[in-house]
């Protein structure tokens, strides 16, 4: 697991996206052009949680390591040293797996 400088803010949540595969089973080659855009990764960073109106912190639930799926186009994609990240919403992750 890499470690970034960068530390999330409220309830976001720093992913490094699972690599989509290159060949299908058959041994085809996909092109990056038909490449799917990923939907899971292992979460790398997570930021103290989200702020209620009251002012409490409400701690995220996802913690670092976990293997998340997430929305298809949520989030804001970071390119650190060569390695791609995707800095989201905690309300962004669909499912934790466990």
């Amino acid at each position: 697991m890499s470690k970034l400088n960068y530390q999330p803010l409220g309830d976001r949540v720093i992913v490094s996206p699972q690599q989509p595969e290159q060949t299908t089973k058959f041994g085809i080659v996909i092109p990056d052009s038909a490449q799917e855009k990923p939907q899971s990764g292992t979460v790398i960073a997570v930021g103290p949680g989200k702020t209620s109106d009251e002012g409490k912190v409400i701690p995220t639930t996802v913690k670092e390591g976990d293997s998340v799926i997430y929305a298809k186009y949520g989030g804001t994609e970071l390119k650190v040293d060569g390695s791609d990240y995707l800095i989201i919403k905690e309300s962004d992750i669909l499912a934790i797996k466990r």
